[in-house]
């Protein structure tokens, strides 16, 4: 006889696309183990992947069962679109087509397009109205619109692709720098796009240094690699990793998922913000609106609204321009392609 305590929880319906890949491979089981949703939360992992997939995510379904996770209450493998978005309560949406060798942007954007808008409008049909939205495949701020406009009964507030990832290595550099773990930074910002023209920013970051508080231009006391290397760093991270390992920043990229999961579902912490890629309508920082561009938030009760008012000196505000005007770029070359 199996008892059911009166406290427990209903399981939420986790979908992950691309689940056969190296990004969910390490996500996937943080996900089930409660890093992410909590620790008293029961998931049914919704596992999507394409046809060919379907034998590797048999192995990925093997070793998640093979964990005995206890919150883990069922796996479900699938290469169809309605059986993958079902009532789901998050979307994680790894897959996506990745740039070969020799393949243009814009064919790049063409493929994502057609996969993304299919999402989207899976989303409208099948998902949960309150479902929340997180696109993690490349390029991320682009395929998170297309996936947006084909999902107009879900509020576009429930979408947000991934830049924590940027966040957490700019937040790594500085700690490194100052000698200090990174927990001691805090507030960092990455601006636009998660593409090489991204833009980290310190100006308003915080540094705990030998427990006094320093704004990190005073921490680092060095302005010549804030404004030069300390960038370039953050930006060319990804290729950088790839170089040397000969493959993408997988676990990496996992653990910033899970960081931004779990600051959607419990929000952030009092007084400090992090960066997300979120749709720009209604900012005070002259952005198109029509974009999903990266900003630093705050967020509560699943919610999350854009820190308004910070100032942006020429630097920081040419940097701003210069990649919201890549994103514009992509995006109309994105609608170029629906029509």
């Amino acid at each position: 006889m199996m008892l059911f305590l009166s406290h427990q929880s209903e399981p939420i319906r986790v979908l992950v696309t691309g689940a056969a890949g190296q990004i969910a491979y390490t996500l996937l089981y943080r996900i089930a183990k409660g890093d992410v949703f909590g620790k008293d939360q029961p998931i049914i992992l919704i596992l999507l992947d394409i046809p060919p997939m379907l034998p590797v995510l048999d192995g990925v379904v093997m070793e998640l069962q093979d964990c005995a996770l206890p919150l883990l209450r069922e796996i479900i493998p699938t290469d169809k679109i309605e059986v993958g978005f079902k009532d789901i309560d998050a979307a994680i949406l790894v897959g996506s087509m990745p740039r070969k060798e020799g393949m243009e942007k814009k064919d790049l954007l063409k493929a994502n397009v057609a996969i993304f808008k299919t999402q989207g409008a899976a989303l409208d049909k099948y998902a949960k109205k309150t479902v929340q939205v997180v696109v993690v495949g490349n390029p991320a701020n682009t395929n998170c619109l297309i996936a947006l406009k084909f999902a107009p009964s879900i509020p576009k507030e429930n979408f947000s692709c991934l830049t924590r990832l940027d966040h957490n290595r700019a937040c790594s550099q500085v700690a490194m720098h100052c000698g200090v773990s990174s927990d001691k930074v805090k507030n960092v910002i990455i601006w636009g796009n998660h593409y090489s023209t991204q833009y980290p920013d310190v100006h308003h970051a915080i540094v705990n240094t030998h427990g006094c508080e320093l704004g990190a231009y005073k921490a680092v006391k060095n302005d010549a690699w804030l404004h030069g290397d300390f960038i370039l760093t953050v930006q060319q991270r990804g290729a950088a990793v790839i170089k040397a390992r000969k493959l993408s920043s997988a676990m990496s990229a996992a653990n910033a998922v899970c960081d931004h999961i779990k600051d959607i579902w419990f929000g952030t912490k009092e007084g400090e913000f992090i960066s997300m890629g979120v749709y720009a309508a209604g900012n005070s920082y002259g952005i198109p609106e029509d974009l999903i561009y990266s900003f630093p938030v705050q967020i509560k009760n699943k919610r999350w609204k854009v820190v308004d008012g910070m100032s942006t000196n020429d630097f920081s505000r040419a940097k701003m321009n210069a990649t919201a005007a890549e994103l514009m770029e992509e995006r109309d070359a994105a609608l170029d392609f629906l029509t």
